[in-house]
């Protein structure tokens, strides 16, 4: 069996790790009742839809100010 003749550097290392960590943006995409760009797969934080129904009730900012 082979055997390194040499200890191998930290920078040689860390450099050959680091060619796994490709990062991307996360995708974004128009909500289909409210047209605000929203994530993903995730429920509108705009208007509470998800899959063409309603996943949470979304209180307004003026409902709360008035209370």
């Amino acid at each position: 069996m082979a055997v390194p003749k040499r200890k191998t550097s930290k920078a040689k290392r860390d450099s050959r790790r680091a060619g796994n960590c490709n990062f991307s943006t996360p995708e974004i995409s128009q909500c289909p009742q409210c047209h605000k760009i929203k994530l993903s797969h995730r429920v509108c934080k705009n208007c509470g839809y998800y899959d063409g129904r309603q996943a949470i009730v979304i209180q307004d900012d003026k409902k709360k100010s008035e209370a």
